[in-house]
């Protein structure tokens, strides 16, 4: 059990370095050079890794792909963010949803009741506008600008409230910030009363699938509750990405 605990040690460590020598993994993991070169050599053996012959350093190896692309099928962010979602509705009281994209319209696949939002709409299937919604904006502000720019082509820019951004230039501007922070929040932009703090959901390659948000009436969930919870929302979402294999 001690070798396979250090093989993962070594694992990830190279993950998270890149490229690394056998002294360098072997101060990490607090074992002598020569352990750290019979681990290597037993996973070089079934080539999840493999040496940099020009610099002497290991690094990750294309066995793990063939382990990554038989779990990759099996992982669904519905699945995976479930129970994690369950969590933050209980922690913050109220709805928490995770969307992703469908055509020009954001969709919300799993939705999870906090015991101050029981009763409240079922977002769950419904098709609701990028430009006015958080999760809409998370997933917006991560694409790159030509599909930004088709996408909302399609969709138009509809006002639902006062508070919608109907400016493309406006939103454009409002999107840099999103993507820059790592969250947003959106106050009344869909419908009136309704606020919500959304934050992204990355796959393994790194790639936003999906947001989360968090979402609640403004009595409740008001400029400075929006606030107070950014940080519980984006620690939920980086749970699910890790689910998903996002290194961080």
């Amino acid at each position: 059990m001690q070798s396979v605990d250090r093989a993962v040690c070594v694992l990830e460590i190279l993950a998270r370095l890149g490229e690394v020598g056998v002294t360098e993994l072997a101060a990490e993991i607090g074992v002598h050079k020569s352990t750290v070169s019979r681990l290597l050599s037993a996973l070089e053996d079934h080539e999840l890794v493999e040496q940099a012959h020009e610099r002497g350093k290991y690094r990750l190896g294309f066995g793990l792909l063939r382990l990554s692309n038989a779990v990759s099928g099996q992982l669904d962010v519905t699945q995976q963010g479930r129970e994690i979602c369950e969590r933050l509705a209980v922690e913050v009281g109220e709805t928490v949803n995770i969307a992703v994209l469908r055509s020009h319209y954001v969709v919300n696949v799993d939705q999870a009741r906090g015991p101050r939002s029981v009763g409240s709409h079922n977002w769950v299937g419904e098709l609701t506008p990028l430009h006015a919604t958080s999760s809409g904006k998370i997933l917006l502000a991560h694409m790159s600008e030509d599909a930004r720019r088709e996408v909302l082509g399609d969709a138009g820019l509809k006002r639902y409230t006062d508070r919608t951004v109907t400016s493309l230039d406006e939103l454009e501007r409002q999107l840099k910030v999103v993507a820059e922070d790592g969250y947003v929040i959106s106050t009344e932009e869909l419908e009136p009363g309704l606020s919500a703090v959304a934050a992204p959901i990355r796959d393994h390659a790194g790639m936003v699938v999906a947001a989360l948000s968090v979402s609640g009436p403004v009595y409740r969930l008001d400029d400075d509750r929006a606030h107070d919870i950014v940080p519980a929302v984006v620690a939920a979402a980086v749970a699910v990405s890790e689910r998903l294999g996002h290194q961080g």
